[in-house]
C-alpha cells in the first residue's frame, strides 16, 4: 500500500514543460502533436490558480499532447508575437497555428476539451 501511495504522489508531481523563447519554435511550432501553452508570471495570482491545473493536464496527456508554460517576465518574444496582453493566457496550437485562446482562469474542462478536439 505504501508503494502505491508514493507512486500516485509522483504522478501528481509531473510538471508542465518550461518553454522559453529559445525553445518555443521547436517545442510548439514544429510539434506533430497538439500543444497547450500557458503564458504566466510568478507574481500573478490567477496564474497561480491555473498552474496546478496545467500540471495535471500535462500528466494526463503525456504522450498525446505537449503541455507547457511560458514565463512572460523571462520570455517576452512569443508572448508579444501572439498578442498576450493579459495573463494567464492559454493558447492551443495545432500544426504551428493557434486554434484556441483562453484569457483568464477557466475550468480544467475548458482546456482539456480544446486538446480533445484535436486528438
Amino acid at each position: 500500500m505504501c508503494f502505491k501511495k508514493k507512486k500516485n504522489n509522483l504522478n501528481k508531481n509531473i510538471m508542465a514543460l518550461a518553454i522559453t523563447d529559445a525553445t518555443f519554435e521547436e517545442v510548439v511550432l514544429q510539434s506533430d502533436k497538439p500543444v497547450l501553452v500557458d503564458f504566466w508570471a510568478a507574481w500573478c495570482g490567477p496564474c497561480r490558480m491555473v498552474g496546478p491545473v496545467i500540471d495535471e493536464i500535462s500528466s494526463e496527456y503525456e504522450g498525446k499532447a505537449v503541455v507547457g508554460k511560458v514565463d512572460v517576465d523571462a520570455n517576452q518574444e512569443f508572448a508579444a508575437k501572439y498578442g498576450v496582453r493579459n495573463i494567464p493566457t492559454v493558447l492551443v496550437f495545432q500544426n504551428g497555428e493557434v486554434v484556441e485562446r483562453q484569457v483568464g482562469v477557466a475550468p480544467k474542462k475548458t482546456y482539456t476539451d480544446a486538446i480533445d478536439a484535436l486528438l
